[in-house]
């Protein structure tokens, strides 16, 4: 049986709206003063709203989930959803107003820059001071202390304050530090978002190599999707406090991203669509309508093919023409693309064609396609003579009896190789 790490059971978290306090005792008395004449308060925010008395807001409510031991699992959700107050919850930061969370092992946490961190103590004395409050011994802490300077890129400033350090540097030796010292959980809320681009990649990889090698639970926080597809194995989606999901990563970020609002449409027109700005207005052909023939129209199911029917206007007759079907990922890149050659002559005006695109070595996914007219000369060159970039949206359905890693193996699955 898996070691269980992290049991949050029906937690939530409420907060008093308004300011509580005040800066000096003289605010305090200004406050005072102005309630008892009934004016308006003297140290208000300009713009600042006022809340009632007793006026309540729940960051979390009745978050419930389990981590086990080497699990490394992904929490994601829109601004405001709760992220970051379950994990001050987990860190111990603060305390939940109902419910439980129960933890085995110690826990290293960053959950903003410098978290931890006195700025007045050198790189090296922190490293110290956040060795001993994880209950680690100065003899631990100096085996490895070079592993930890060596990975932050520090080794320069190591004996600097750290009030001097850059945001980038704080966070490089912050998280070298939580991910060498002895903790059985890590947690981290989008700071690597400050790092560079190759220390992010190397951050990365150390995470996941600790989690499998030493078996350390990991909580990550991003809003990056290709880091939290990198690293997770598991994702939990947070909205407006609740959880409304948990489990694949894929369908965790589909479901983020709202492709559970993609509609199932039998045809669309393609009249008022946007074109590349580079072609013409007064294009000799354009497409007008595309319409699916399959039953379950713009939906797929893995390892088939996209039956759609085009309709192309066109100004005059066109004897050599061909097509391009471009897929894209919800990420932005090409996925991949097919071409029709000679389809057919175009009369003038309405001209309907029927393709079948080859779609089944696509993985399960939501794609932008892409549709492309081409017009051959006599001389063998084509011109472009429309282009949409996202003519229609199509979501191909996961095969549930296959596994499919896309962050690893990408969107296409090539026939398998065979050994010569």
């Amino acid at each position: 049986m898996e070691e269980l790490m992290l049991k949050i059971d029906n937690v939530s978290k409420k907060y008093r709206l308004g300011q509580i306090g005040g800066t000096t005792f003289r605010d305090e008395l200004q406050r005072f003063s102005a309630r008892i004449l009934k004016k308006e308060d003297p140290t208000k925010r300009i713009g600042a709203k006022d809340y009632k008395k007793g006026e309540t807001f729940m960051a979390l409510n009745g978050v419930s989930f389990e981590v086990k031991k080497g699990e490394r699992v992904g929490i994601i959700g829109h601004n405001g959803a709760g992220k970051s107050t379950l994990l001050k919850l987990v860190s111990r930061v603060t305390a939940p107003t109902s419910g439980e969370i129960g933890m085995n092992g110690r826990v290293a946490s960053m959950l903003e820059v410098g978290t931890g961190f006195h700025p007045e103590l050198t790189g090296r004395e922190n490293i110290y001071m956040n060795g001993a409050i994880l209950g680690m011994t100065k003899s631990e802490i100096d085996t490895k202390m070079e592993d930890i300077i060596e990975f932050s890129e520090c080794r320069q400033f190591i004996d600097t304050p750290v009030k001097r350090y850059s945001s980038g540097m704080y966070v490089k030796l912050a998280f070298s530090v939580a991910a060498h010292l002895d903790s059985e959980i890590l947690i981290m809320d989008e700071v690597l978002a400050v790092g560079d681009m190759a220390f992010q990649t190397k951050c990365l990889e150390k995470m996941s190599d600790v989690s499998k090698k030493e078996g350390r639970t990991i909580l990550y926080v991003s809003h990056n999707m290709n880091t939290i597809r990198q690293l997770c194995d598991r994702c939990v989606v947070l909205d407006h406090g609740t959880v409304i999901f948990d489990g694949d990563v894929e369908k965790a970020i589909a479901i983020y991203s709202h492709v559970g609002d993609l509609e199932n449409i039998e045809e669309k027109n393609l009249t008022n669509v946007e074109r590349y700005c580079e072609v013409q207005e007064d294009r000799i052909a354009s497409f007008t309508k595309v319409k699916f023939l399959d039953e379950t129209n713009n939906f797929c199911d893995q390892g088939s093919n996209l039956h759609i029917e085009l309709t192309i206007r066109a100004k005059k007759a066109i004897q050599n023409s061909s097509i391009r079907f471009t897929f894209w990922s919800k990420r932005g890149y090409s996925v991949a693309s097919s071409f029709c050659m000679d389809f057919g002559k175009l009369d003038i005006g309405e001209n309907t064609f029927q393709f079948m695109v080859p779609t089944e070595q696509l993985v399960a996914s939501e794609y932008d396609v892409g549709l492309i007219f081409l017009e051959r000369s006599e001389f063998g060159s084509n011109s472009e003579i429309d282009v949409i970039i996202n003519a229609f949206t199509i979501k191909i359905n996961e095969d549930y009896n296959f596994y499919w890693n896309t962050s690893q193996w990408g969107h296409v699955k090539l026939p398998y190789a065979k050994a010569e």
